[in-house]
């Protein structure tokens, strides 16, 4: 006796599944807003709202966002840390970023402050996102990044390194472990 066949998850939709999937693909895979999208899809002469498309990405994106992240290259081991003055509405702010050594942005952060408040919320965003400590850490030698680390006190597999982010005056800190 033959099993029936698993449902398709498109069934019963007015457009056929590569549609949908193409769709639903843009939408998380470049940032483009619902409406592109409509435009996009307008182009070969398929007719879809950006309502649509935003029900179609409710219901399907979750695991087309899976799909892609799983495609993502995994950040490196060693991780730059900066920060720079901006000015927003006239307001000094400051942009906190951190990018590992083959150039991905892991994570960026915008604050009031300059401060170890500041960059332990950085730091705390970053571990809870890539979910494991770096090998090497570079900062700026700010010393808000060595009393957020100190007050983390996460641990890491080899030493960390805090000095300019031209690699001329680095020096290993003692290692720490949890």
């Amino acid at each position: 006796m033959r099993l029936p066949a698993a449902k398709s998850p498109y069934a019963g939709y007015r457009f056929p599944a590569e549609v949908i999937s193409q769709a639903v693909w843009l939408y998380f895979r470049f940032p483009l807003s619902l409406r592109m999208v409509e435009e996009m899809l307008a182009a070969p002469g398929i007719a879809v709202s950006h309502e649509t498309v935003r029900q179609w990405a409710l219901k399907f994106g979750q695991e087309f966002a899976n799909r892609i992240r799983r495609r993502l290259p995994s950040a490196g081991d060693k991780w730059h840390l900066d920060e720079v003055a901006i000015k927003i509405a006239g307001v000094q702010h400051w942009l906190w970023r951190a990018v590992d050594q083959n150039g991905m942005v892991l994570d960026v952060l915008v604050q009031s402050r300059r401060d170890k408040r500041a960059a332990k919320r950085l730091l705390r965003k970053l571990l809870k996102r890539q979910c494991r400590a770096p090998r090497v850490m570079i900062t700026d030698k700010l010393p808000s990044y060595g009393a957020a680390n100190t007050t983390l006190a996460f641990s890491r597999g080899g030493e960390e390194v805090v000095g300019g982010s031209e690699g001329n005056d680095k020096e290993p800190a003692a290692e720490r472990t949890a």
